[in-house]
């Protein structure tokens, strides 16, 4: 986010050559694919229009209140579009990034829908019509009567009725845009998109005068969503977001998803990009194949019988379906055979892939999940001290995964998320460490198997303040290469392609409930602090994953939200 503190009519807007942004390409070649549909083709079919993603860009305005590239933003506009297509909309980012955005232009084709798509009364209506007229939503010069051409100028495209901008334009100069500069989108071809997070902040001690600029998202994303992100970028000033956005986003009404990678082709994307998971050198509690844990002694334990039973290499005996309702878990036997169980068994570990389509089919999204049979203690951490929670954080059944989202027009990776307890974070190629190629490091966390993207020590709760809980990631001898050691277990979109394991359907607990005495134990340690730290702490434990408390245990993949869902960013 970049902020400026307060407005005055002769503050200075910069446009400079210098700022551009360096062009960031992966550290190795991207290969040619296997053949098949159209992924990796360079064009999308959504329907009723194609869309072809543009990442040449042609600099049009940038502004700082300093002339650094810290305190800048950049606004371009799309070059290299191909005959026939239109622009949609311009792409704007800080200038201390590397350039590696994109947005989509958009042409018709003669594909019809099947008869069940309701299209309304839009059906005689063009799919692109352009703007009907501009308005001009800010520019530097603010409230002055002066209009100068070294200023950027904002515009919202005023659509014909039946339509939707997508996207706005800029321009360094005060003359309004021509109106076949770029297209609008018949409205039931769009969907609704949100500001997610902000570029550009200007403050202004008159808050009609105030800008802010964000990037936009899809509302409905995930698995089954519909929503496509064009790239491009929302604007409001005196601080009005309103109800409704002025802009959307467009949607896939194509059933049939031709972008999507066939199973030749994913194998072809693991092999080349599937990331190398180091553990920490002191990592006690090692991930195993889900086989070699249940044959090495895993119980099936049910509700109101005191013994649990084996469970067969494939989850044969598993119950399969329903809910979590409590009257099964799987649990570690109470021989000498537990200890064995907890340690894991690095050797036969693999990643569970589940393949799926992601903002609306554009992009394929390759969840890799790993398990471990046993979660580790947790560690608190409060200023230079280093305090062990005992068994608090313990729990059988650990799964744990992180993303590559891969652009289905190229092929090429266009970031990973990592995911981390509760939450996670997207992070993008030129912010990843390479091992090998384009395969990326993921770092997993000490005893909470949680991924980072960097070694390093990262504070569950207050980095600043030094309070919260340890996550410990460094490089080791202990590692899984996921470009070799994998399983696709599910691929809903191929149908029948993909033989889903039995093991997956288990929508039970992978661990037994437990319930620890944490509160006394944290309790007593607040109690130690200083006055003034102990509000903190009690305010960040209250943000602390949920087995610390000895919530009930784990559920496998398919039950976490994100499996259909996208995720939490």
């Amino acid at each position: 986010m970049i902020g400026y503190k307060c407005f005055r009519r002769n503050t200075t807007f910069a446009q400079s050559s210098s700022l551009h942004p360096q062009i960031f390409s992966l550290p190795a070649p991207i290969p040619q694919w296997p053949e098949g549909q159209g992924f990796a083709s360079g064009l999308v079919n959504l329907g009723e229009i194609e869309i072809f993603k543009v990442t040449r860009f042609e600099f049009i305005w940038s502004c700082s209140a300093i002339l650094d590239t810290k305190n800048a933003v950049t606004f371009y506009k799309p070059c290299g579009i191909p005959d026939g297509f239109h622009i949609l909309g311009h792409y704007c980012q800080p200038c201390d990034k590397p350039l590696r955005g994109f947005v989509l232009v958009a042409r018709e084709v003669g594909t019809h829908l099947p008869e069940t798509t309701d299209i309304d009364n839009h059906e005689k209506l063009p799919p692109l019509r352009n703007p009907l007229d501009f308005k001009l939503v800010w520019n530097p010069n603010g409230g002055s009567q002066e209009m100068s051409s070294e200023c950027g100028y904002f515009w919202l495209p005023q659509p014909p009725e039946g339509y939707k901008a997508l996207g706005y334009l800029v321009t360094n100069k005060p003359d309004k845009p021509e109106l076949d500069e770029m297209c609008c989108v018949r409205a039931d071809l769009t969907d609704k998109c949100e500001p997610h997070r902000l570029i550009l902040d200007v403050g202004s001690k008159i808050p009609e005068f105030s800008f802010q600029v964000w990037s936009l998202r899809p509302c409905d994303r995930g698995m089954l969503g519909k929503g496509v992100s064009v790239g491009t970028f929302f604007c409001s000033s005196g601080g009005n977001m309103g109800q409704d956005h002025s802009v959307a986003c467009l949607k896939n009404l194509n059933p049939v998803l031709p972008a999507m990678p066939n199973l030749q082709q994913i194998h072809a994307l693991i092999k080349h990009y599937g990331p190398t998971v180091f553990f920490h050198p002191e990592e006690t509690y090692l991930p195993s194949s889900v086989a070699w844990f249940f044959n090495n002694g895993a119980l099936l334990c049910r509700k109101d019988v005191s013994t649990g039973e084996g469970i067969d290499a494939t989850g044969s005996n598993l119950p399969c379906g329903g809910t979590n309702d409590g009257k099964f878990w799987i649990d570690l036997p109470s021989d000498n055979r537990k200890d064995f169980l907890k340690r894991g068994d690095l050797e036969s570990a693999r990643l569970y892939v589940h393949v799926k389509p992601a903002l609306g089919g554009t992009f394929t999204d390759i969840a890799m999940w790993i398990f471990c049979p046993f979660n580790g203690p947790a560690t608190l951490k409060i200023g230079i001290k280093n305090i062990p929670l005992g068994k608090v954080g313990e729990h059988v059944g650990d799964w744990e995964h992180f993303t590559l989202r891969i652009c289905n027009f190229t092929g090429e990776l266009y970031s990973i998320y990592f995911s981390q307890h509760s939450g996670g974070e997207w992070v993008d190629p030129y912010e990843l460490e390479y091992i090998d190629g384009n395969k990326a490091i993921v770092y997993s966390s000490k005893n909470g198997h949680a991924s980072y993207p960097h070694p390093g020590t990262y504070i569950q709760g207050s980095a600043k303040l030094g309070l919260g809980i340890r996550n410990d990631a460094a490089r080791s001898n202990l590692y899984v290469d996921s470009s070799t050691h994998y399983e696709i277990v599910a691929a809903e979109y191929l149908e029948n392609v993909v033989t889903e394991p039995q093991w997956l359907q288990f929508m039970r607990e992978w661990g037994p409930k437990i319930v620890y005495d944490t509160k006394t134990e944290l309790d007593k340690i607040i109690n130690a602090l200083p006055r003034m730290l102990q509000y903190s702490m009690r305010s960040l434990i209250n943000k602390f994953p949920v087995e610390l408390y000895g919530e009930e245990g784990p559920t496998g993949p398919k039950e976490k939200n994100n499996w259909i869902h996208d995720e939490r960013w």
